[in-house]
């Protein structure tokens, strides 16, 4: 057999065998002397005299887009996983976001069960322990100097009152310097 069969043609162009029968007896293939077909010869024929408003198309699709936001998303849930994000927009398939969906479900449980060992804390408490625990730790560098000064005086040989005043000086301007730093619980 020099050519192709009608059953390969038709899975060749996509038609029932029974399309491809009406094709040879309307002579739209070429066929080899052994009766099979010409593939190349037989697809220009039928290109050339296939009426286009009377073939099938077949439908496309309506998908629905995606928004950027979701797509960006799933790529940086996969590259905290250190999977392969998609490459370009709209470049998610549908494995990389199921893949996505599943970190992010096994994330979410994880924080759940972490939440009810106590291991995690809500943020406000978190906040509120952390202002606590500076405040604390500002009031004790304020009244430090009242404490030490004496003693480092003592030491220095010098007034403990100018002691007192000059470390009161240099510790509010360092607690002003570490005023200025705010934390970002984000």
């Amino acid at each position: 057999m020099q050519g192709m069969s009608e059953r390969q043609y038709a899975a060749h162009v996509g038609l029932s065998r029974g399309a491809v029968q009406k094709a040879k007896l309307a002579e739209r293939l070429v066929l080899y002397p052994d009766g099979s077909i010409n593939a190349a010869a037989s697809d220009a024929r039928r290109a050339d005299t296939t009426d286009p408003s009377k073939t099938r198309k077949p439908p496309e699709p309506k998908l629905k887009p995606v928004p950027e936001a979701a797509v960006a998303s799933v790529g940086e849930t996969l590259r905290e996983e250190g999977l392969p994000a998609p490459v370009a927009a709209g470049g998610t398939t549908f494995l990389q976001a199921k893949t996505a969906n599943e970190v992010l479900k096994a994330q979410e449980r994880r924080i759940r069960l972490q939440k009810l060992k106590g291991e995690l804390i809500e943020r406000a408490r978190a906040l509120a322990l952390v202002f606590r625990l500076a405040r604390e730790v500002r009031d004790a560098w304020v009244n430090w100097p009242a404490r030490s000064a004496a003693l480092m005086a003592a030491d220095l040989g010098v007034e403990p009152a100018v002691m007192q005043k000059v470390l009161e000086t240099h510790v509010r301007a360092h607690l002003d310097e570490l005023a200025e730093v705010r934390p970002d619980f984000r």
